[in-house]
């Protein structure tokens, strides 16, 4: 059934937007008469729903504007509201309601209106006798495989309630943790932007203004001065070659990203970083042990698991460790042999994996380690934040006094010149 994207207005006059499901345009119309609402605008909105085949065929509103595929913007939702939509959905079917009213009753609040044209979408699919995951598959920007995945092996068990809950709390436990790693750094980034605008603006604007007023009366410059003007100097008549740079440097990273050796190496090099290094390594890990955790618990097996953890794991090096693992098991060894001799994974992280796999307890030894790490990436993160803040502070700071003492040598040299003239 096709989505449509209208624009209306209502008895008293007030503009309202939105998108409803309906088999034609007329029919759209005739609902939304029904709710005393005068369309004046009304078309096909399928792309809103984020399914690959509109975009494939070039067809809907995102295609009115012939962008290359790469800038056409996605239906990306929140981790927050695929959350809050997961755990809504998980206690709807524990209470036994259907699952055309489940998504019905989702769809009505939904958090906004690409995700709502998702979920009108699968609830059609469902209705038309497709399973949940297999009508979540066609959002593969919304729901990853690890989703699709976990949603299937609930339907095959007959827990779809109880995998939904899983997801959830997996999903709220992944924001939480990218968020305490986003906000450790935050911090920094704003410092490092704002120092290095306010040092641009002093070696562009204030400080050649300053040194041509006493370059003519102070004789022979200081060196710290001499050193100032050459690199005021050179960021304002090249100012334009180094946004240039900066531009050249950002293309090449996101070039390399693109590629496989690329990736690898950009997350190999983001691990060995002196400070931060340390943080992604626990992020990583913690990442891993939840995700597997969580598929086995979902009633998937370490094989499957495993494919699929190494396809949403967001680290290459980590993900052609968990590859490797893969195929070990394939010719017949346990998971914590290969780990054990992987450099990404400290021992212990080996050792309590193997007493998992002895007894019977893997998934819960893995829920355990996500735990401790957890713990880790907060300490991790706090040391970041305490080692971090004092070097750029000092750092800024010894920058603008060089500006300072430079700017303020020549005056000094003036003025004796003066008392002694």
């Amino acid at each position: 059934m096709p989505i449509y994207e209208y624009t209306a207005l209502t008895e008293s006059g007030q503009t309202k937007t939105g998108i409803l499901d309906a088999d034609t345009a007329r029919a759209a119309r005739d609902k939304l008469r029904k709710d005393k609402v005068h369309v004046t605008s009304i078309r096909v909105a399928n792309e809103l729903a984020g399914g690959e085949a509109a975009a494939a065929t070039g067809k809907g509103l995102s295609r009115e504007i012939r962008l290359p595929r790469w800038l056409q913007p996605k239906a990306r939702i929140s981790t927050n509201d695929l959350s809050n939509f997961t755990r809504q959905f998980s206690t709807l079917l524990h209470a036994g309601t259907p699952l055309a009213e489940c998504l019905q009753v989702l769809i009505e609040q939904s958090g906004g209106r690409r995700f709502e044209a998702v979920l009108r979408d699968v609830r059609e699919r469902v209705t038309g006798g497709d399973s949940v995951a297999d009508a979540m598959a066609n959002h593969p920007s919304v729901f990853n495989e690890l989703y699709v995945n976990m949603v299937r092996a609930g339907e095959a068990s007959g827990q779809l309630d109880l995998v939904m809950k899983r997801i959830g709390i997996f999903l709220q436990r992944q924001a939480r943790l990218k968020n305490k790693v986003t906000a450790a750094l935050t911090y920094p980034v704003i410092m490092i932007v704002v120092g290095t605008l306010v040092v641009i603006v002093l070696m562009t604007w204030v400080v050649p203004k300053i040194l041509a007023l006493v370059a003519s009366k102070a004789g022979k410059l200081p060196l710290p001065t001499v050193i100032l003007r050459s690199v005021s100097g050179f960021v304002a008549d090249y100012w334009m070659l180094l946004i240039l740079a900066i531009f050249a440097v950002w293309l090449a990273l996101f070039s390399l990203k693109q590629s496989v050796k690329g990736r690898y190496f950009l997350d190999s090099a983001k691990l060995r970083m002196p400070v931060m290094g340390d943080l992604f390594r626990k992020q990583a890990i913690s990442r891993f042990a939840v995700t597997l955790s969580t598929l086995l618990k979902s009633g998937l097996p370490v094989l499957d698991g495993l494919k699929i953890v190494k396809n949403v794991v967001d680290n290459s090096v980590l993900a052609e460790i968990v590859g490797v693992i893969h195929d070990r098991i394939v010719e017949g060894t346990d998971i914590a042999s290969p780990l054990k001799k992987s450099k990404m994974f400290p021992a212990v992280v080996g050792h309590m994996i193997a007493i998992g796999e002895q007894s019977g307890q893997l998934d819960e030894i893995l829920s355990q380690l996500a735990d401790s790490y957890d713990e880790e990436v907060d300490v991790a993160t706090q040391r970041m934040t305490a080692v971090l803040e004092p070097i750029l502070i000092v750092s800024i700071a010894f920058v603008v006094a060089f500006i300072v003492l430079a700017v303020i040598l020549p005056m000094l040299q003036v003025g004796r010149q003066l008392r002694h003239g």
